[in-house]
């Protein structure tokens, strides 16, 4: 995987490029909500103001197509890594809320175009034999990155305005390495344009499973935090819920490539739908059996990344000889607006009807979530 060809160096020089970015968000994100809980902000209030970034993603997603296709891959990377500096920069420079939230937007910003030309990148310079494998590794390395930036500051040793400062410091290194790269334009690239909204009209189906994924990994950890919370665990066991999510994801995405290189995708998505409803319905018995929120996040976090990771290799194969920016752009408003509404959806149905409610909800999104694998054609 590590040949000669331009193209595959610039995917493993702008995919550790984006982990650097990653690790930086997941380190930032923490400190921010600390400090506006110490400066007096409610939970709500902090909870807007986390959303912002992704929000900027859900809107600015569907455009960003036309831009890559316009600006080319390195352009566009690297006004994404500027924006990315000039708002996490803000966060180090400036201690008001408002500049923070304005940091946050043009962060927002930066990412959407970061993330929708890296992920193409990486569909359109994949070997075809190995695309799985090629996207798992570099889902596992952000999974390690959002897994270990919230741990930097304890293991580190150092307060709030230092961890920013390092964060800065990450995606300055991210910058350079955008900066340095050699210029490469994809071929497919070159020949053809496939806009968000078309690609939605052509792959209906993945965007629905990339959707399912934002649901059961980005939008359940506070909501089973929460709930365990509520039972009278104490914090650390109550937040090792939401962990068991980030660890089943950082360890499922490697093996759901592999398995996307040697099996029919459509085969692969099935299973993974299978073992979300099954899960779903064994939530109802967590009041019971409350191991039971730990098994469930495992296979939450590593399905629901899987099936983002498996939509990716998917569109890689479906837009194969053309530009695959809309397709990617497609996937990632399907997870974005997943993860955005999950937590809305799962929340108002278990304080609504208990676990009972939060199985319903989750087992008709996972039958949702089967439908749409055996409609898949076959890759």
């Amino acid at each position: 995987m590590t040949g000669g060809r331009p193209g595959l160096a610039l995917v493993w020089r702008l995919g550790a490029a984006t982990t650097l970015i990653v690790m930086a968000f997941s380190m930032t994100a923490p400190v921010l909500a600390v400090l506006l809980q110490r400066s007096g902000h409610g939970t709500a209030f902090i909870g807007a103001f986390s959303m912002l970034p992704f929000l900027m993603v859900g809107l600015l997603i569907p455009v960003m197509p036309r831009l890559i296709a316009r600006w080319g891959t390195l352009r566009s990377y690297r006004t994404g890594a500027v924006l990315q500096l000039a708002g996490i920069g803000s966060f180090a420079l400036a201690d008001h809320v408002a500049w923070w939230a304005l940091g946050s937007i043009v962060a927002g910003t930066g990412a959407a175009i970061l993330w929708n030309t890296t992920e193409a990148l990486l569909a359109e310079e994949a070997p075809a034999d190995m695309r799985g494998r090629v996207m798992g590794l570099y889902q596992t390395a952000l999974g390690a990155a959002l897994a270990l930036g919230p741990f930097l500051p304890g293991l580190l040793r150092v307060d709030a305005r230092p961890v920013l400062w390092l964060a800065v410091l990450l995606v300055a290194g991210c910058l350079l390495l955008a900066l340095t790269a050699p210029a490469h334009e994809p071929h497919e690239r070159r020949q053809a344009h496939t806009g968000t909204l078309e690609a939605l009209r052509t792959v209906p189906w993945l965007a629905v499973l990339a959707f399912a994924g934002g649901v059961f990994e980005a939008g359940l950890g506070a909501v089973g935090a929460a709930h365990a919370s509520a039972t009278g665990m104490s914090l650390r066991a109550a937040a090792s819920v939401a962990g068991a999510i980030g660890v089943g994801s950082f360890l499922l995405q490697y093996p759901a490539g592999w398995a996307a290189d040697r099996f029919s995708t459509r085969r692969v998505f099935t299973g993974a739908a299978v073992a979300l409803l099954a899960t779903s319905s064994a939530i109802a018995f967590a009041d019971r059996a409350p191991w039971l929120l730990w098994v469930c996040g495992l296979v939450w976090g590593g399905v629901g990344g899987a099936l983002y990771t498996l939509s990716m290799v998917q569109v890689a194969h479906a837009f194969a000889g053309r530009a695959t920016a809309g397709g990617a752009a497609a996937m990632i408003s399907g997870y974005t607006w997943g993860g955005t509404i999950g937590p809305v959806a799962s929340g108002s149905a278990l304080e609504g009807a208990g676990l009972a409610g939060l199985a319903l909800l989750l087992g008709a999104l996972a039958v949702l979530a089967l439908t749409a694998a055996r409609r898949l054609q076959p890759a």
